[in-house]
């Protein structure tokens, strides 16, 4: 559908006659179904033995994200300048998310998916749905003519939060929503939420005012520049519409610049949109230059979290350590307009999702491994749920954890900095330098990351989890709260106060869960108490 709307676009007919090599690729991504199983059939025997050594559960995901990016990739033409691959002791073709050494300590800004360590750099990221529910996400995509360059979509309206019961289509939220998001939602009860990545912000506000006035509160009459200053210079860099009806399905949708969102993943200014993606979501639309950027943040969240736990933990300690990252210092868990179970009924629900997003991370990074004899290597086992409690392991060298806090994003590692500065009472002279010395690039090279002394005196201090955790706080509390109060300008009053109203509601029922719960546990200790007394 999209060639073929490329093809009856005005202005497309001379490019694609002038460039017949661009007919032939579109003429073989287009070929029969009986051609494509062949080729397909061709490429599995070639590469049985490295399937067969990879989770299965990784396999369709990861192939359609690189066939995808390869379709989309642009052929380099005569005279281009394409960045060299960097060596790996793995074939770019081999379908592994693995990490190739010394990946994070390229200058990664790049244009094509042609540009990625290898063909399967980043699959981790791309979440597994039920195929129909991912077809009407992405019919939604196709409502808007502005260009949406990255999309994904997040929350619980995509990945359960709970344990969800059928419920009746007229308690539904969505006007008529397409079967796919009633049978995935078990009755549809959830608001949808996207965010769209683009690459000129007032452009694409202008766009989408004329197509969708409706979207925007009494700020679209004002005029798409006003929208992208609001929008760029304001709270966390998105411009969110709330509850708008898209193919019958209710949604919310932001809007983000590219290099804002580039800026957040690789050196955590805001953590708004980087948090976000530290759970799993589900991309629709990729972009290279933010695959790569995601992987640094991934990355970094788990380093982040191996700084927060001790030596030996379990895996839904990480991943709650991960997930709650985000949410600290965020206004709406201080004003309990959030479940205060949101990040353990996140990792609950989502537990093999978790698995394929950090598990790559896991095996890769020097200093932390699982250290379970369950978990075994050449099978499924990241698929099974009854398989709780994984324990993992960490090196608690000061070398290798000086490394983790040299290597944390540049804007959370100065907070970092700064909380230790004033702790040691260190000149500003003599801070400065360490500063100067932590920088990752210079005038002709990017540096390869090594945990200098300060580095290594702070992984060592033991308040090095309460530090960490302030400089979270100091991340995230301002975008957070001022994003917050954007809301009521981008919003709208009404849709404001129902969002808000919506809020505190699912706020309350969690601490009512959460209270039942305890005061369960409460009385099953009781009884335990009085079993044993007898």
């Amino acid at each position: 559908m999209a060639r073929l709307r490329l093809a009856s676009t005005r202005g497309s007919t001379p490019v694609l006659c002038g460039h017949s090599f661009l007919l032939g690729q579109a003429a073989w991504h287009s070929r029969p179904p009986f051609l494509r199983g062949r080729t397909f059939a061709s490429q599995s025997d070639s590469t049985a033995k490295t399937d067969a050594e990879r989770p299965a559960l990784f396999q369709r995901e990861a192939h359609d994200a690189a066939v995808s990016a390869s379709t989309r990739t642009p052929s380099p033409t005569a005279g281009s300048s394409t960045r060299p691959k960097p060596a790996s002791g793995k074939s770019s073709e081999e379908p592994s998310p693995s990490l190739p050494p010394g990946w994070e300590d390229e200058d990664w800004n790049i244009t094509a998916f042609s540009q990625l360590p290898h063909r399967y750099f980043g699959a981790n990221q791309h979440m597994r749905i039920n195929e129909e529910f991912k077809e009407s996400l992405r019919q939604i995509l196709w409502q808007f003519r502005a260009p949406i360059k990255y999309a994904f979509a997040y929350g619980s309206g995509v990945f359960p939060q709970s344990d969800a019961t059928a419920t009746s289509a007229a308690l539904s939220p969505h006007p008529h929503p397409p079967e796919a998001v009633l049978k995935w939602q078990k009755g549809g009860g959830k608001m949808i939420d996207f965010i769209f990545g683009v690459t000129y912000t007032q452009h694409w506000h202008s766009l989408n005012l004329t197509q969708h006035r409706d979207h925007y509160s009494f700020l679209g009459s004002l005029g798409s520049g006003l929208v992208s200053a609001v929008q760029d210079r304001f709270g966390a860099g998105v411009y969110f519409n709330p509850y708008i009806t898209v193919n019958g399905t209710l949604i919310k949708y932001g809007v983000v610049n590219l290099d804002t969102l580039y800026r957040d993943l690789s050196e955590w200014d805001t953590l708004y949109l980087a948090g976000r993606l530290q759970k799993p979501v589900k991309i629709l639309r990729d972009e290279p230059r933010i695959r790569m950027a995601n992987q640094i943040n991934l990355i970094s969240a788990v380093r982040t979290a191996l700084l927060m736990l001790p030596e030996t933990f379990t895996e839904k300690q990480l991943f709650s350590a991960i997930a709650g990252l985000s949410y600290t210092g965020d206004p709406r868990m201080s004003f309990k307009s959030e479940d205060p179970k949101k990040v353990s009924n996140i990792v609950n629900h989502q537990l093999v999702n978790f698995r394929q997003l950090y598990d790559p991370f896991i095996e890769d990074l020097p200093n932390v491994s699982h250290n379970d004899p369950r978990v075994q290597r050449s099978k499924d086992w990241e698929a099974d749920t009854s398989l709780q409690d994984i324990k993992i392991a960490q090196d608690m060298d000061p070398v290798k954890r000086g490394n983790m806090v040299r290597r944390l994003p540049k804007a959370f590692r100065q907070k970092l900095y700064a909380l230790y500065q004033r702790k040691f009472a260190m000149p500003q002279r003599e801070f400065d330098k360490i500063v100067e010395g932590s920088q990752d690039e210079d005038a002709t090279s990017f540096k390869k990351r090594q945990g200098t002394e300060f580095d290594r005196r702070i992984a060592g201090e033991p308040d090095l989890r309460e530090m960490v955790t302030r400089a979270i706080n100091q991340t995230v509390k301002w975008p957070s709260t001022s994003q917050s109060l954007k809301g009521l300008v981008t919003a709208g009053p009404s849709r404001t106060v129902r969002y808000l109203r919506e809020k505190a509601e699912k706020g309350r029922k969690g601490k009512a869960e959460k209270d039942e719960g305890a005061k369960k546990k409460k009385t099953a200790e009781d009884g335990a108490d009085v079993k044993k007394e007898d």
